[in-house]
């Protein structure tokens, strides 16, 4: 069954291409997974440019598989969120050798920054070997919550004194912001977990957040953590966290699963089905207050745990592709 509904799947983004390569059809780009924060940044980013739900075929991939179709000519544009470099478009560029990464204009970050949590971000050239220039776009923070009916106060602070006194465990490249300097961003607007804040202040930091308060906790030593897709960031680095907790807090077990990121993780924490989820610090945000995609549904048992590395929203496409730049979308 799996492998009918991927052939149909194959056939239908074949035809697609077949329709975008006879120069009157609509541009494919891949907006990220139905209900994710990626969706709601990439519908923000092409409506800033004017590109309106009509005017292109969205996909609702996660980015692993949005770059397979971006590597097989089936997706014209990919729009991410993620750390850098990300694994996946230096993928991408050895496989294909032409990769794009769009560069967002002056106006369009200032209008995103007036009208939104997200900031302005220089994706230095440094950054991957195929760009030839620095990379104008926006990022916010991807931030560790915690369920406070299921984590304790001591079982929050080892969480946070080991993610980052122990950083030096973890391999994947975006640990190198897990250091206290880092530690409160994105933190505005949340609630942070006590644990938490105690251990910020041990190390001598001045912590302004209002304080969660946890619900009747009854001892456990099994713990979910939910991260993202495998083709992101949130996925490889959530596990090799969940590994060094399990490595440093003796009698506690930590098993990291798959999502669709930062909505679906909140989301289980509000309905009890996860204790830990990484999120980018906006959903989170609007989880807490019941804004936008928590609209009559706020989340008030999440705490903010820590900040793990800011998330930068990267757009990428191959100059072999018809459409390659914003404007062209239209002009499609």
């Amino acid at each position: 069954m799996k492998k009918t509904l991927l052939a149909a799947a194959t056939l239908t983004l074949s035809t697609a291409l077949i329709g975008c390569d006879a120069g009157s059809s609509k541009a494919n780009i891949a907006i990220g997974p139905a209900a994710s924060t990626t969706q709601k940044v990439s519908r923000m980013v092409l409506s800033t440019y004017g590109i309106e739900e009509g005017d292109f075929n969205a996909y609702q991939e996660r980015f692993g598989d949005a770059l397979d179709g971006v590597q097989d000519g089936n997706i014209d544009m990919s729009i991410g969120i993620m750390g850098l470099p990300a694994g996946s478009i230096e993928s991408l560029q050895a496989s294909s050798g032409d990769v794009v990464m769009l560069s967002l204009s002056d106006e369009v970050v200032d209008k995103i920054e007036k009208n939104s949590d997200y900031r302005r971000f220089i994706i230095s050239k440094d950054s991957y070997k195929f760009l030839e220039n620095d990379v104008q776009t926006i990022a916010a923070f991807a931030v560790m919550m915690g369920n406070t009916n299921t984590i304790s106060e001591e079982m929050g602070y080892q969480l946070a004194k080991v993610m980052y006194d122990q950083a030096d465990q973890i391999t994947h490249s975006q640990a190198k912001f897990l250091t206290i300097e880092h530690a409160l961003n994105g933190s505005d607007s949340l609630q942070i977990h006590p644990g938490a804040k105690r251990f910020y202040e041990d190390k001598g930091l001045t912590v302004d957040m209002p304080v969660a308060k946890l619900g009747d906790i009854t001892a456990k030593h099994e713990f979910i953590l939910g991260t993202g897709s495998q083709g992101g960031t949130y996925y490889p680095l959530g596990g090799e966290i969940a590994t060094t907790w399990n490595n440093n807090i003796p009698g506690a077990n930590f098993t990291n699963v798959e999502t669709s990121a930062s909505i679906e993780n909140l989301v289980s924490i509000r309905d009890g089905k996860m204790d830990l989820g990484m999120s980018v610090h906006v959903p989170a945000r609007n989880a807490r207050e019941g804004k936008a995609e928590f609209e009559g549904s706020p989340v008030d048992n999440a705490a903010f745990i820590g900040q793990i590395y800011p998330e930068v929203v990267q757009i990428v496409s191959r100059a072999s592709n018809k459409v390659s730049s914003f404007e062209s979308i239209k002009t499609k």
